[in-house]
């Protein structure tokens, strides 16, 4: 017989904070500015690039790290988490930053307010993510039909009252 579980116990609970620990770090690191300085010395200048960009780079090895672990301990990633990740170069999605987005809709002329979607694109790899934007959806056509039928009666209801009146 294995071990009771306590109330509010969470298995896996030091994997889940490698998990959380991996993130904020990543988000730490990309979110760090670029230094650029106006010195002349060229030297101080490649240092403060290659710091930058082993910044950058260190922060994309986190979340290698971080997919390699939820992927051996089987542990899913919130969907939050997954859609600021870059799923084909490990990079850290950030709004302005490493990432652009825009909404796109090609339905018929951009009719279909429910065919949006938020297209991100990764700026160090140009790979593509869509989200579908949430707008309320069209009911399926029988029930359409079914609802302007009830209007359209409820209509001739109502002219029939008036002219009787």
């Amino acid at each position: 017989m294995g071990k009771s579980k306590a109330p509010g116990s969470v298995p896996n609970r030091p994997v889940y904070s490698r998990i959380s620990y991996l993130y904020q770090a990543a988000t730490y690191l990309a979110s760090q500015p670029k230094s650029t300085t106006n010195n002349t010395v060229a030297t101080q200048e490649k240092k403060t690039l290659h710091s930058s960009q082993s910044k950058h780079g260190l922060s994309r090895r986190f979340i290698t790290d971080l997919r390699s672990t939820s992927l051996k301990s089987q542990i899913r990633l919130s969907p939050a988490m997954k859609h600021t990740i870059c799923k084909f170069c490990d990079s850290l999605l950030i709004e302005g930053e490493t990432s652009s987005s825009s909404i796109e809709n090609k339905s018929k002329g951009g009719k279909k307010p429910w065919a949006d979607v938020l297209v991100v694109k990764c700026h160090a790899c140009g790979g593509v993510k869509r989200f579908p934007v949430q707008a309320p959806r069209q009911k399926r056509r029988p029930l359409r039909e079914a609802d302007s039928k009830k209007k359209t009666d409820q209509s001739l209801e109502a002219d029939n009252l008036v002219e009787g009146s």
